[in-house]
């Protein structure tokens, strides 16, 4: 059997190489976040983050200390809103990407 890349790396490639998935994967991230799974939502987040600007930028510039980023973005992390906010607005600012909530019924 051959050994395949991890999925880690293989998100990360792709974010990489395809601007539309790495915007789909931060809008499916902060998607999951406002329907209430604040699991996945940390689990895409976290993901996207180690594929673009890393936690020691964001770190940077959210004056966030990385470590705690990456608790923040962990498994038992507990995000405030003033840290999980900032976060998503300096992702949206370094993609070029702005996210947009609209209602549906």
């Amino acid at each position: 059997m051959a050994l395949t890349r991890s999925f880690k790396e293989t998100v990360q490639a792709r974010v990489q190489r395809d601007p539309e998935f790495r915007a789909a994967l931060l809008s499916d991230g902060v998607e999951a976040l406002l329907n209430g799974d604040l699991e996945t939502g940390k689990t895409i987040l976290r993901d996207y983050i180690n594929a673009t600007v890393g936690f020691d930028r964001l770190g940077e510039a959210t004056h966030v200390p990385p470590k705690s980023l990456m608790r923040m973005f962990g498994p038992s992390g507990n995000p405030n809103a003033r840290n999980l906010l900032s976060v998503i607005s300096y992702l949206q600012r370094s993609s070029g990407i702005s996210l947009h909530v609209r209602p549906e019924r």
